[in-house]
């Protein structure tokens, strides 16, 4: 995990608001990649298999 809170609690809505690529670059495998793709982003992460964003999100 990250000793900063400020990354384990991202507004993701808000984030892909202000992204032109909604793509997460998860290097610590902090975020679930089901509830990353759910909120329409491309989940890529270490050791995991990559999530793309789920329909109608």
């Amino acid at each position: 995990m990250t000793e900063w809170n400020q990354f384990r609690s991202l507004d993701f809505e808000r984030l892909k608001a202000v992204m032109s690529h909604p793509v997460l670059l998860d290097l610590r495998n902090i975020y679930d990649p089901e509830r990353v793709a759910t909120a329409g982003f491309k989940h890529i992460s270490v050791g995991r298999c990559t999530q793309d964003p789920r329909p109608g999100s």
